[in-house]
C-alpha cells in the first residue's frame, strides 16, 4: 500500500471511531432524560369530597376538571349543611376531604382528632337576599325581612349560613320571625325559587348560581359579617396522597379562578 493509500485508511479510520463515539455519547445523554419520564410522579385511585352545600356547583366542575388533569383519578362529592357533614364524618362516613363554610365546624374535627395535619382557609363568602324573579313581597333591604307575614326562610341556627344570619341581625338591629329553618343553604334556595317563600337569607354565590330562578338584593351591611370556607384532608382518608393534591388544587391558580367566577372572595 502506498503513503497515500495509507493515510486515506487512517482518515477512515478516525471517521468511524469518531463516528461510534458520538453515537456513544448520544445514546448515554439520552438515558437521564427517559429515566426522568418514566420517574415522573402520578397519582391513581378514588377520594370522597365532603362539601359545604354552597360549593356544590364549583366544586362538582373542580372535581371534573381534576379527574381530566389526573385521568387515573375519581373524584366523588357529596354536598350537606356543613354541620350534618361533620356530624357523619364524626360517626365514620368513609371520607378524604372536607370543605366547610365556616371555621366552626372544621374546628370541631380538629378537635376530635379527625384531621390529618391542619385546615388551610381557601375562599369567602357573604350573605344575599334572595326573593323570586318577580319580588312579590317587595323587598329593598335587610328590614323589610321582618314585615309582618312576610314567608321568611332562613338557615337552622346549627349551619354556617344560619349562624351568619343570626349575627347580621345583631349588626342590623333586626329580629327575623322566619317560617322554616332549613337543614342547609341549598334548601333555602329552592325553597324561594319555587315560590314557597316570600324571601330568604343565602349566600352571594347562590344567588349568582341560580341562573335566573331567583333574584339578589344586596344590602349595604353584608360585608360585616363574611364566612371564611376551610378545607383539610381527613385522618381517615385511604388516599392522603391524591386528597393532599386535590385541596391544592383548589387552593391553586386554577381552583382559585373557577371560585372567583362564581364570586367567592379570596381567603387572606
Amino acid at each position: 500500500m502506498n503513503t497515500s493509500k495509507k493515510f486515506g485508511a487512517a482518515l477512515i479510520g478516525v471517521a468511524l471511531v469518531a463516528s461510534l463515539a458520538a453515537c456513544s455519547s448520544s445514546s448515554t445523554a439520552s438515558t437521564p432524560t427517559a429515566k426522568a419520564t418514566s420517574a415522573a410522579p402520578t397519582l391513581s385511585g378514588s377520594i370522597t369530597v365532603l362539601g359545604a352545600s354552597s360549593l356544590t356547583q364549583t366544586f362538582t366542575a373542580l372535581a371534573a376538571a381534576f379527574e381530566k388533569a389526573n385521568p387515573g383519578v375519581t373524584v366523588q362529592t357529596t354536598f350537606n349543611g356543613s354541620g350534618a357533614l361533620v356530624t357523619q364524618i364524626q360517626q365514620g362516613a368513609p371520607a378524604d376531604v372536607f370543605a366547610a363554610a365556616a371555621a366552626g365546624p372544621m374546628q370541631t374535627l380538629a378537635t376530635a382528632n379527625l384531621l390529618d395535619g391542619t385546615s388551610s382557609n381557601f375562599a369567602t363568602n357573604t350573605l344575599e337576599i334572595a326573593v323570586p324573579p318577580s319580588n312579590p313581597a317587595g323587598i329593598t333591604s335587610f328590614a323589610d325581612l321582618a314585615k309582618p307575614g312576610l314567608k321568611l326562610v332562613i338557615c337552622a341556627v346549627t349551619e354556617p349560613c344560619g349562624a351568619s344570619t343570626v349575627s347580621m341581625e345583631k349588626v342590623e338591629g333586626v329580629t327575623l320571625a322566619p317560617v322554616a329553618l332549613e337543614p342547609a343553604v341549598a334548601n333555602v334556595l329552592t325553597a324561594v325559587s319555587s315560590g314557597q317563600a316570600d324571601a330568604g337569607l343565602v349566600y352571594k354565590t347562590d344567588v349568582l348560581g341560580s341562573a335566573g330562578t331567583v333574584k339578589g338584593i344586596t344590602f349595604a351591611d353584608s360585608g360585616k359579617v363574611i364566612n371564611t370556607y376551610p378545607i383539610a384532608v381527613l385522618k381517615e382518608s385511604t388516599n392522603k396522597k391524591v386528597a393532599a393534591a386535590f385541596v391544592a388544587y383548589i387552593e391553586g391558580a386554577k381552583g382559585q379562578a373557577v371560585l372567583k367566577a362564581a364570586g367567592f372572595g379570596k381567603a387572606s
